[in-house]
């Protein structure tokens, strides 16, 4: 029986969704009144051309979801033996010296969960859209950029692309979000800093010099910039960190599906939160939850078939899907800032990676864990180098030592803590993400006040 199939694993999963399905049953309250009211009965009435209440939105596209956890973990084994049969297949290399070591294992399965998402997504846009019709332009936008990754993404698990194009493409791709977005180009300063921009009424000269490349608002004595232009370049830059950050932090069984996983639930969490509290942003916050519902839908689905030992590959055609996704909530949903403070593990990976991506020192093609076929346990994997060479590398007591572990949080994590089975090491790392996604909550909702006012 696969692991996923016992109560351990299941029990596990549903930490992550626990915290927003708790505050998702009480917004929505008492769902039959709105379900009957969807039929023309029950005490709620529904008029045309007057958005539904909140409630009944959230329950929709919570049904929504659920259909496309169904879809996608129906689907999934139905659609890998097509992948198998055109040669679309890996080994799996974290089993090396077993007997599964020469197994097929079908890859870019991350098609499935995507091509569901759309379908349930198009769904909800009917009726959201109708309602909203202000919102329209925001759908569209959404649903372009999300195909266009999901096409990226499959065409790179099929044809393999260089890493030139992996990082143009989601610029390109990021383009119909950035043409419609109406909000605020401005940042608010924080408070120890704003004395840095202005002084006694008059710009410092530091404020002086940086009022040359952005707006100094001295109305508001300094608490807020006008980026501009700046602003949709770094949303640009957003995008393509999304995008790629998932995929360069991955290659052990079940953890681009389980962090998607981790991290949609923390998105939605913050998007009922504000729902809740802050009625003047409510509107962008449903429209974030339309989209993340049906997306940790599929995500369980296809985490189930994906969890060790994984019977499919998700591929990059699931990490470009998911990055974009992410990227397409925070910007549309106006919260880009606070979807940074999920992916602290992904900056972490990426800034300890510098080194190796941008050729400073070796970096081979895989750098995921070796497993050690004599204890049966990940250790982490290493490149050679001379004994002189990158000293600055290496441990105290191994300055002469010809091999260095790969630079990721993932070989990292087995240096400080020593070798683990897979699926620990897997476990391990997604509860690092999420005591990271509750410390990110923890520094928006509780730590910003100090810094920012209300």
């Amino acid at each position: 029986m696969r692991p996923w199939h016992d109560g351990v694993n299941a029990l596990a999963a549903a930490i992550p969704l626990a915290a927003p399905a708790y505050l998702l049953m009480d917004l929505v309250g008492n769902p039959i009144p709105f379900v009957l009211g969807w039929f023309g009965g029950g005490s709620v009435r529904f008029t045309k051309g007057v958005p539904p209440p909140v409630e009944s939105q959230l329950l929709a596209y919570v049904l929504v979801a659920m259909l496309g956890y169904v879809g996608t973990r129906k689907l999934v084994p139905k659609i890998k033996v097509y992948t198998l049969r055109r040669g679309i297949s890996g080994k799996d290399l974290g089993k090396r010296g077993t007997s599964l070591a020469d197994k097929d294992v079908p890859e870019a399965l991350g098609i499935v969960p995507g091509a569901v998402f759309l379908i349930c997504l198009t769904f909800c846009l009917v009726g959201y859209a109708t309602t909203n019709p202000s919102k329209l332009l925001d759908c569209n936008s959404a649903l372009l950029s999300i195909c266009f990754m999901l096409f990226l993404g499959f065409s790179d698990d099929v044809l393999e692309w260089p890493w030139r194009y992996k990082l143009l493409l989601p610029t390109v791709a990021s383009l119909p979000l950035l043409c419609c977005y109406d909000g605020s180009t401005s940042i608010v300063v924080p408070i120890p800093m704003r004395s840095w921009l202005m002084n006694e009424g008059s710009l410092t000269t530091f404020g002086w010099l940086l009022g040359h490349i952005v707006t100094v608002d001295q109305n508001a004595n300094g608490a807020i910039l006008n980026l501009g232009m700046l602003y949709l370049v770094y949303m640009g830059m957003l995008a393509v960190f999304c995008t790629n950050a998932i995929n360069i932090y991955a290659g052990i069984n079940g953890l681009e599906a389980g962090q998607s996983f981790i991290i949609g639930c923390a998105v939605l969490l913050h998007n009922l939160i504000e729902i809740r509290d802050n009625e003047a942003y409510r509107e962008n916050h449903l429209f974030s939850i339309m989209i993340m519902l049906s997306f940790v839908g599929v995500t369980l689905g296809l985490l189930g078939h994906n969890w060790y030992p994984a019977s499919v590959f998700v591929g990059d055609t699931y990490c470009y899907f998911a990055g974009m996704t992410f990227a397409v909530v925070g910007i549309l949903g106006h919260f880009s800032k606070t979807l940074l403070l999920f992916f602290i593990p992904q900056v972490l990976n990426f800034l300890w990676s510098i080194p190796q991506l941008f050729k400073v020192v070796p970096c081979p093609k895989h750098r995921l864990p070796k497993f050690n076929p004599d204890t049966g346990l990940m250790q982490p994997s290493t490149f050679g180098c001379k004994s002189d060479q990158y000293r600055w590398l290496k441990l105290p007591g191994a300055k002469d030592a010809t091999e260095i572990p790969n630079m990721t949080v993932i070989n990292l994590c087995l240096q400080i803590l020593g070798p683990m089975s897979e699926r620990a090491l897997c476990i391990t790392l997604l509860g690092l993400q999420i005591v990271f996604c509750i410390f990110g909550l923890i520094l928006r909702y509780h730590v910003a006040q100090f810094f920012f006012d209300d």
